[in-house]
């Protein structure tokens, strides 16, 4: 169970220390610009699968900088409303051998993605 986790928060630090994220989110933004959704919570959306702490520190930034603004408001629902994917099929899977994941990850992101989706929107509804 040891190995899948170093592998997954030393891919999250590569991927945030390395620049990757913000390229990332400057190639996605107009897309997310679409659905109103501000780019700066773009790398919240991205790094919430994959790790809980990542993710959490990422809200904590944007929640320092201004605490009771819209985006504070949204990235705590984020973090509130979906699951740390990746984490949970390393540590739950690895730890009991299942190597067939092929229904599982599709479904668990589209639950991620409901999730988003309904945090956007009921954060524009009450905000």
């Amino acid at each position: 169970m040891i190995p899948f986790l170093v592998a997954i928060f030393v891919a999250i630090g590569m991927f945030r220390a390395s620049g990757a994220l913000d390229i990332l989110t400057a190639i996605v933004s107009p897309l997310t610009s679409l659905i109103t959704l501000p780019p700066e919570a773009l790398p919240m959306a991205l790094i919430r699968p994959l790790s809980g702490s990542g993710s959490f520190g990422l809200m904590s930034e944007i929640v320092k900088n201004d605490p009771d603004g819209f985006l504070s408001f949204l990235v705590s629902t984020m973090q509130g409303s979906t699951e740390t994917t990746f984490y949970v099929m390393a540590v739950y899977f690895g730890s009991i051998g299942i190597v067939r994941t092929s229904y599982t990850l599709p479904a668990a992101l589209c639950a991620d993605a409901a999730g988003m989706l309904a945090s956007l929107a009921v954060c524009r509804i009450m905000f």
